[in-house]
């Protein structure tokens, strides 16, 4: 990437009634005045013009055709998103105009940004560090009120603080084992009370060790509770999927082993978003596809947290416990529903049932329902929230979703957890400051101050093109 170029990008989606283009670079102002003429009898070009400012006026083809009205938002170095002179074109939402004004910009020396490349080069600039940049795209793509409130606490720099103050600790540590080291003719010398700093490694550890075990509950909310609906075939699963989601997304019928694969969709139950998975049912086949399909809802099922054990009571128990027997070496860790479907047919059958049933797998939760009829599937969204359990996110709680931190975590507590044992066996100053130093090595590796080009390209590839 070569900072000296002026990049311009559309920034915001297509089908609104406004569109934005973003220019940024150290020409950005220039070459936005070679296509942008304002209105009204003040003709200052945007160079000349104060920073921060509107200004209303038309973009036009060096002919002098008018390609469209617009605004013009002026922002000047550093103080804006990407740190260098920036401009906001609002112009009306049509792609072609849209186009046509990037095409323009394009042809007088601007050249299209490339994904993430804007919020890369605040980055580089220092008007945010790497956590910060990737909440942005956590932003964009948040989906519930947890999620937002993740990534805004992120992007201002909640995450950022915690990890500043441990490095702080640390830095505070390794110097003092390393001027030891620097007097290590003087045994005597004991800069370092090893007793004190035996409680403050052991406070940092709980930090890191509370941050790193965070990401489940925060990959859960960023991604979804992965939620598996499993049964024999017929039981009702692909009718249970499309009542939840309210639409037709998996293929009904009466035929025995329709589903032959995974179907997956995500819902917003309660501010939690739950990620259902239709699975193909289980039964004995010489199909060669549908066991290929079955083979897939059983790794559904090792990866689900919870599980929707679809029981058709048309079928009898007898039928249930087959099916049962072949699933239940997978079950256990997991919350488990058993959806006891079509109970409109059999009413009697459930009539009463207990709130939980104590089986050799833990708890599992029964509920009648119809997936036909969408009867009592409010009771069973209700169940999903109260077995999901995930806490209720304040303003400035720190929870770990990304994955690329949370391995970075993961080895930082390795490496306080080695300074601790190397403390309690009294291992020299030098092998213990080693592991501190790596400590904070993978701390900074979150906020980006220890890192590669092949690693930013990794994160940035990913944003949208404008952002």
């Amino acid at each position: 990437m070569n900072l000296q170029d002026t990049i311009c990008a559309i920034a915001t989606a297509q089908g609104g009634a406004i569109g934005i283009i973003r220019i940024s670079g150290p020409e950005a102002i220039a070459l936005t005045d070679r296509i942008f003429i304002p209105y009204g009898p003040d003709k200052t070009p945007l160079a000349q013009r104060s920073p921060y400012t509107l200004t209303f006026g038309k973009i036009c083809r060096e002919t002098g055709e008018v390609v469209d009205e617009v605004l013009a938002g002026l922002f000047r170095a550093p103080h804006s998103y990407t740190g260098e002179d920036s401009v906001e074109i609002s112009c009306h939402g049509s792609s072609y105009i849209l186009q046509q004004v990037i095409q323009l910009l394009l042809h007088n020396g601007c050249r299209s940004a490339a994904p993430g490349e804007f919020t890369q080069r605040a980055f580089l600039n220092g008007k945010m560090d790497l956590s910060q940049a990737e909440a942005v795209a956590d932003l964009i793509a948040s989906s519930s009120a947890a999620t937002h409130r993740l990534a805004m606490n992120q992007m201002r720099g909640g995450f950022s603080r915690q990890l500043g103050s441990l490095r702080d600790q640390l830095l505070h540590l390794t110097s003092l084992m390393e001027l030891e080291l620097d007097f290590s003719d003087h045994e005597e010398l004991e800069f370092a009370d090893r007793t004190e700093l035996q409680q403050l490694v052991g406070q940092i550890e709980r930090v890191i060790s509370g941050l790193a075990g965070s990401f489940s509950v925060g990959n859960a909310l960023k991604n979804g509770i992965p939620v598996a609906i499993i049964g024999a075939t017929n039981a009702g699963k692909s009718t249970l999927l499309n009542a939840l989601l309210q639409e037709d997304k998996a293929i009904v019928s009466d035929i025995h082993g329709t589903t032959r694969d995974v179907i997956e969709d995500t819902m917003n139950v309660d501010g939690i978003t739950f990620r259902f998975i239709d699975t193909a049912g289980i039964r004995e086949t010489t199909d060669e596809i549908e066991a290929l399909g079955i083979q897939r809802s059983f790794k559904a099922l090792d990866q689900a947290q919870i599980v929707i054990l679809m029981y058709d009571l048309t079928q009898g128990w007898a039928a249930f416990r087959r099916f049962y027997e072949a699933v239940r070496h997978r079950l256990g860790g997991k919350q488990v529903i058993l959806a006891m479907n079509k109970c409109d047919l059999v009413p009697d059958t459930c009539a009463t049932l207990p709130s939980f049933i104590d089986t050799d797998d833990g708890e599992w939760h029964p509920l009648a329902l119809s997936a036909r009829q969408h009867l009592h599937i409010d009771r069973l969204q209700s169940e999903l929230v109260r077995l999901a359990a995930l806490p209720d996110i304040a303003a400035g709680d720190v929870i770990v979703t990304n994955l690329r931190h949370y391995e970075a975590l993961t080895r930082a507590l390795e490496a306080i957890r080695r300074v601790k044992d190397g403390l309690s066996l009294q291992l020299p100053g030098d092998l213990i400051s080693q592991d501190l130093r790596e400590c904070i090595f993978h701390l900074s590796d979150i906020v980006g101050e220890v890192t590669t080009d092949e690693v930013l390209g990794n994160i940035f590839k990913h944003f949208c093109i404008g952002k």
